[in-house]
C-alpha cells in the first residue's frame, strides 16, 4: 500500500512542508540570479546598489534557513513514520511545529522585503549571518527564533514517535533512517543553543531598545557556534538519502549499515566544536582555541571519506547488478535517466569538490588568503547549494509522488533538470573560486573599481564575471524546470498509475553486524556536549567576563534611534 494511503495525515504534512520549501526555493533563487547579474555588472536594472544587501539577505535566509528547514522537517517526518511503520506520536504537535515555523518565516520575510518597499516600515539587511553590529527590525529576530523553536518541537515529536515504537520493540535495533533522524536532531538541539541565546537574550532586547548595547564579538561567537554545525544540518539529511535511497535507485543495496551509523555518530561528536574556524581573523579569540577548531574541522574529513567509500561501493554494487562491467564501465550501467538518481549522484560528486575547498577554509594559514573573498560563496554553493539543494530536489522526484498519490509530471524536464543545475554550478562555482584567489571580495554590490583590474594566473576577472552570470542564469533556469515539475505533479488530478516502488532493500551488511553501543544515543549526546564545553567553555567565559554590555559594544539600532528621534 502506498505511503499516502497508509499515513494520510503524515503525507499531508509532508506535502505542506515541501510546498513551503519550494516557494522559499523559488523566491530565494530569484534573488540569487538578480545578485549574480548585478554584482557582475551584466545587468543592474533590477535593483539599486543600496538594495543589493536586502536581496542578499533574502537569498541567504530563504534558502539556507527556510527552504532547508521545511524540507528537512518533511523528509524526516516521512523517514521516521515509514521506517518505524507507525503514525506520528502527536498530530497536534505536528501541526504546532509547522505553524510556528510558518509564522516565523512570514515575520522574517516581512522584515526582509520591507527593505525593498516603503509600504512596511521594517527592514533586515543583516545578511544570513545575523550578529551585531548590524541590526534588523525585531520581527526579523522573532521570526528567526520561531523557525528554530518550531524545528525543536518537530525534533521532540520525532523522538516521541520513536519512544512509542520502542515500547513494543524493546530489543530491536533502531531502523537506520530513524537513527539518522534522531542523531541529526540531537546535533541540531546542541548547535542551536548558541544562536538561541544570541537572538533571545541579546538581539531581540537590543532591537527593542530594552538594552542599549551588545558585545559584537560575543554575538558573533554565539552565531558561529551554530553557523558551522548548520551546514551538517543541511548535509546529514542528504546523507540519509545517499545511504538509504540512492543505492536502491542504482539497483543495489547499501554496503554497510554499521558504517552509516558510525558516520552519523562522528558528525554528532565533531560538528559543533569547530565554529572558531570562521573566526580566524577575529583578534578577540585566543589563537590556541582557533587551532583546536582547525584540528576538529580536519577530523570531520573522516566521516566524509567514509561516506565516499560506502556510497560509491553501494552504487557500484547496484550498477554491477544491472550488468555493469569493467573498472569504470559500470558507471554507464547506472540509471542516469532517472532524475532522482542523477540529481543525488551529481550532488555527491559536487560535494567532493566542496570538501576539497572546505579543507582550504579550515586551514588557518591559507584561510587568511581567501577568508573574505568570493572563494567562500564558491565553496558553500557546492555544499548547501548543490550537495544539499540538488539532493533535495532530486529525491523530491521520488518522494513527492508517494506523498501525493500522483505520478511525476513533466518527466522529460525532470530528467534534464539535474544536468542543467550541475553545468550551471560548475561554471559559477569555478569562477567564484578563481575570483577569490584573485582577491575579489564577497558581500559587495559593486566589486569593480575604476582604473583597476583584478589580475590572476587563473584568468581575467572579466571572463570570470561572465562565467558567474552565465552559471547563475543556468541555475535559475534549472530551478524553474524543477518548480514546473513539482507544480505539474501537485496539480495532477488523482488517478493514473503510480510507478514508484518505495520499499528499501536491506543493507549487504546489516545492523546486526555492528555493535549495539552505536544505538546508545544518550551516550553519544553526552560526549558531544562534553566536547562542546571543552572547545567553547573558556572562550565564552572570557567573553562574558569582559562584560556583556561594555562601552565598546554596538549602539542602539538605527531604526530605533530614528524612531526615538
Amino acid at each position: 500500500m502506498a505511503f499516502v494511503e497508509r499515513y494520510p495525515f503524515e503525507s499531508r504534512m509532508v506535502r505542506y512542508c515541501f510546498a513551503v520549501a519550494f516557494l522559499a526555493l523559488g523566491a530565494g533563487g530569484l534573488f540569487g540570479v538578480i545578485q549574480a547579474l548585478h554584482r557582475t555588472g551584466i545587468y543592474r536594472g533590477f535593483i539599486a546598489n543600496q538594495d543589493y544587501y536586502t536581496i542578499l539577505t533574502g537569498h541567504g535566509v530563504l534558502l539556507v534557513l527556510v527552504f532547508t528547514t521545511f524540507f528537512i522537517a518533511g523528509l524526516f517526518l516521512w523517514a521516521v513514520t515509514d521506517s518505524l511503520d507507525t503514525p506520528v506520536a502527536s498530530e497536534w504537535t505536528t501541526k504546532l511545529w509547522f505553524r510556528l515555523m510558518l509564522l516565523g518565516t512570514l515575520l522574517a520575510g516581512t522584515a526582509i522585503l520591507g527593505g525593498l518597499t516603503d509600504l512596511v516600515p521594517v527592514s533586515a539587511d543583516v545578511l544570513f549571518t545575523f550578529y551585531a553590529p548590524l541590526a534588523a527590525h525585531p520581527i526579523f529576530y522573532i521570526g528567526a527564533a520561531l523557525i528554530i523553536v518550531g524545528s525543536w518541537v518537530a525534533g521532540i515529536n520525532y523522538f516521541r514517535t520513536f519512544f512509542s515504537w520502542r515500547q513494543d520493540n524493546a530489543d530491536a535495533r533502531i531502523p537506520l533512517r530513524t537513527f539518522m533522524v534522531l542523531v541529526t536532531m540531537l546535533m541540531w538541539f546542541i548547535a542551536t543553543m548558541g544562536v538561541a541565546v544570541e537572538v533571545v537574550f541579546f538581539l531581540i532586547p537590543w532591537s527593542l531598545g530594552l538594552i542599549s548595547q551588545v558585545d559584537p564579538l560575543l554575538t558573533r561567537t554565539l552565531f558561529w557556534f551554530f553557523g558551522h554545525p548548520v551546514v551538517y544540518f543541511w548535509l546529514m539529511p542528504a546523507y540519509l538519502v545517499w545511504y538509504t535511497i540512492l543505492p536502491k535507485l542504482a539497483g543495489g543495496r547499501l554496503f554497510s549499515d554499521g558504517l552509516a551509523r558510525i558516520v552519523f555518530v562522528l558528525f554528532l561528536l565533531l560538528s559543533t566544536p569547530v565554529g572558531f574556524h570562521h573566526q580566524y581573523v577575529d583578534p578577540g579569540i585566543p589563537e590556541g582555541f582557533k587551532f583546536v577548531a582547525m584540528t576538529n574541522t580536519m577530523f570531520l574529513l573522516l566521516p566524509s571519506l567514509l561516506t565516499a567509500f560506502t556510497v560509491v561501493a553501494s552504487i557500484e554494487h547496484g550498477a554491477r547488478q544491472r550488468g555493469g562491467t569493467g573498472l569504470l564501465g559500470w558507471l554507464k550501467a547506472l540509471p542516469w535517466d532517472n532524475p532522482a538518481f542523477s540529481a543525488s549522484a551529481l550532488a555527491g560528486l559536487m560535494f567532493a569538490a566542496g570538501g576539497f575547498s572546505g579543507m582550504i577554509n579550515a586551514g588557518m594559514n591559507i584561510n587568511y588568503l581567501v577568508h573574505n573573498t568570493l572563494w567562500v560563496p564558491g565553496h558553500f554553493h557546492l555544499t548547501v547549494g548543490t550537495a544539499a539543494a540538488l539532493t533535495f530536489m532530486g529525491i523530491s522526484y521520488w518522494l513527492v509522488p508517494q506523498v501525493t498519490g500522483r505520478p511525476l509530471g513533466l518527466r522529460s524536464w525532470a530528467s534534464a533538470q539535474p544536468f542543467v543545475w550541475f553545468i550551471g554550478m560548475v561554471l559559477m562555482s569555478n569562477a567564484m573560486h578563481r575570483a577569490g584567489l584573485a582577491g575579489v571580495p564577497r558581500r559587495t554590490a559593486v566589486p569593480q573599481y575604476e582604473g583597476f583590474e583584478y589580475v590572476s594566473a587563473y584568468g581575467s576577472y572579466a571572463e570570470m564575471r561572465i562565467q558567474i552570470a552565465l552559471g547563475g542564469v543556468l541555475l535559475f533556469v534549472s530551478l524553474l524546470m524543477f518548480l514546473a515539475v513539482m507544480w505539474d505533479t501537485y496539480m495532477n488530478p488523482k488517478g493514473g498509475r503510480l510507478t514508484v516502488n518505495s520499499e528499501l532493500p536491506a543493507a549487504l551488511s546489516g545492523p546486526e553486524a555492528s555493535p549495539k553501543v552505536l544505538d546508545n544515543l544518550w551516550l553519544w549526546a553526552g560526549i558531544a556536549v562534553l566536547l562542546v564545553v571543552l572547545a567553547y567553555g573558556l572562550p565564552l567565559a572570557s567573553l562574558v567576563g569582559d562584560g556583556l554590555f561594555d562601552p565598546g559594544s554596538a549602539p542602539v539600532p538605527a531604526w530605533l534611534a530614528g524612531l526615538l528621534g
